[in-house]
């Protein structure tokens, strides 16, 4: 196995399977709606009243995205509402996927006649969501922390059904993300059985893709994808950004068809895709070298988002973009000192772009990300890299990934609060 180590090998193999699952709708209210369902399926009556808690970030990304099967609405609210009434807790983050139009009417009829509050939780934690419904003398209480399917805390009435301890950080769920390097990355991927990661990235390929066809095809939010096209071209490098765009046009503003994530969201993992597979499909590429370069693809957002964070001011897509550059870098013969280049010119330049919440314009922020990735490998063609020290670029590229987490996770503290004070304030 060439240069990486078995259990490396099998680590890698794991972390692409735990982190690229599907989700129908955005990540953040469907794990609100999950966090609902389960806490209804404990209590065994659907609630009479409703509590929720959330921290910042999960008001920030819930308020302004349109949530699965409840006819164009909302918010937490909504997004409790259609859990308790239609969600399946043992699908996770794919628990509104069987939400039938009965039931959808029945929401709002439910919505529109129970206390539905919210509030802030007073932890200080960035993921963090707690659910707690009232039926008669009977109560439920289900908590989320930390990312979108952990459940750490279920309770019924004085009853503990699971208690589980809090991480320090998220670093210790699943596999350890401190596996990964880009070099071990690039091993890998040249390296790896298709065979191993073709059942990972199937699903990817065909819902990411679809969604993306659906965003091009018809209106939705601000039609980022379509209107890159219309205005620029048809050229494979505006074709790759304008269909991951479209993706999201589709995903964020009501589509509901499921896609396959990245580091806990639909975009990312709709970023670090769909340029990849249209580049090569453009390409003649083979599914061979597709799956190699979606492999790097998603490899090297994982590793960039595991400094960030799951929830931050910094936009993930950020991440994904630069994935998304090094499978295309891939695609066009790079070796791997052209993949460390790519990383450091896309990391850097797109690395203050704000998360301001789950909503339409993520698709234009995606779009950006998706043309730094791109253009990071082009700089590198012509010879012209961003060095050590110019800001936060650091003396290698594994020096540069921690410059740009911590820059996302310690320096954006403050960022977030403000954007998040912002938002409940309009």
């Amino acid at each position: 196995m060439s240069d990486i180590s078995m259990e490396t090998y099998n680590n890698y193999c794991a972390i692409l399977r735990e982190e690229l699952i599907p989700a129908m709708g955005c990540t953040e209210p469907i794990a609100v709606a999950l966090a609902a369902a389960k806490a209804r399926e404990v209590l065994g009556h659907i609630p009479e009243t409703v509590h929720v808690e959330a921290s910042g970030s999960i008001i920030k990304n819930v308020k302004s995205v349109i949530v699965p099967h409840t006819d164009n609405m909302r918010g937490i609210g909504a997004a409790a509402a259609v859990g308790i009434i239609g969600g399946k807790a043992e699908k996770l983050l794919n628990c509104l996927s069987e939400v039938t139009k009965e039931q959808q009417e029945e929401m709002k009829t439910y919505m529109a006649k129970t206390p539905i509050t919210v509030g802030h939780t007073d932890e200080e934690r960035i993921f963090d969501i707690i659910v707690t419904e009232y039926y008669g003398n009977d109560m439920a209480r289900v908590r989320i922390v930390d990312y979108h399917t952990n459940i750490v805390f279920v309770q019924k009435n004085d009853e503990i059904l699971e208690d589980k301890p809090l991480s320090t950080d998220d670093s210790t769920r699943m596999t350890d993300r401190n596996c990964l390097s880009v070099e071990g990355i690039w091993d890998f991927i040249n390296n790896v059985d298709i065979e191993d990661i073709r059942l990972i990235l199937d699903p990817q390929i065909d819902f990411n893709m679809d969604i993306s066809e659906e965003g091009l095809k018809h209106s939705y939010g601000a039609n980022i994808g379509s209107s890159l096209i219309y205005m620029y071209g048809n050229d494979i490098k505006i074709r790759a950004r304008a269909a991951a765009a479209a993706g999201s046009d589709a995903r964020m503003n009501g589509c509901e068809m499921p896609v396959i994530i990245n580091s806990g969201s639909g975009n990312q993992g709709i970023t670090a895709s769909v340029p990849v597979i249209t580049y090569a499909r453009e390409l003649g590429a083979g599914d061979e070298k597709m799956y190699r370069a979606l492999a790097l693809s998603n490899l090297v957002t994982i590793h960039l988002k595991t400094g960030i964070g799951t929830l931050s001011a910094y936009c993930g897509a950020m991440s994904a973009g630069v994935g998304a550059g090094c499978g295309i870098a891939y695609l066009l013969g790079s070796g791997l000192e052209g993949i460390l280049h790519t990383i450091i010119n896309a990391a850097v330049t797109v690395s203050g772009v704000i998360c301001d919440g789950a909503k339409a314009s993520c698709a234009a922020k995606i779009a950006t990300a998706v043309e730094a990735g791109i253009n990071g490998y082009y700089m590198y063609l012509g010879g012209n890299n961003f060095n050590a020290g110019d800001g936060i670029v650091g003396k290698d590229v594994e020096s540069t990934i921690r410059n740009v987490g911590r820059l996302a996770s310690e320096g954006m503290k403050s960022t977030n609060d403000t954007i998040i004070d912002i938002m409940i304030e309009e």
